[in-house]
């Protein structure tokens, strides 16, 4: 599951970036919080291994995109003296994740089943998704190149 999880997010991440290159940059990052939220909910329900693996799958593929599209957004809203500040304020959400969501989600898994777990993260998509619609500006960093075609 972590394999193919992890092979969606490299082979996700430059296809839906190409795909979405040159849509609105807020849309795109509440599409891909809304699929990744709407994936995890697919995992809590599956009936089967299979199922779950593809459902793992399917939450992968915009998430490299999703950090992509979201480092641009959060260099976009700040002055130019404070893009990095802001781009590794936004990595530093990634690497809490790993340092407390983990040990959290295998603890949440431990006391109440792994379906837990996935209900858990479709609970903190669903705020995210809110958050992301509410706070982030619509007309944010426009795409101007064509991706990686140039």
């Amino acid at each position: 599951l972590v394999t193919g999880y992890a092979l969606g997010v490299v082979f996700g991440a430059p296809i839906v970036a190409m795909a979405t290159a040159q849509l609105p940059r807020k849309p795109v990052l509440v599409g891909l919080t809304a699929s990744f939220v709407v994936g995890n909910l697919f995992c809590a329900i599956a009936p089967d291994y299979w199922t779950l693996m593809a459902a793992r799958v399917f939450t992968a593929l915009g998430h490299g995109a999703f950090f992509g599209i979201g480092s641009v957004v959060a260099a976009s809203l700040v002055p130019r003296n404070k893009r990095a500040s802001a781009m590794a304020l936004m990595f530093a959400g990634l690497t809490l994740s790993n340092i407390l969501g983990v040990p959290a989600g295998t603890a949440l898994g431990e006391a109440f089943g792994w379906r837990a777990t996935f209900l858990a993260v479709v609970g903190i998509g669903l705020i995210s998704v809110a958050a992301i619609a509410w706070l982030v500006p619509a007309d944010v960093a426009e795409p101007s190149g064509g991706g990686l075609r140039g």
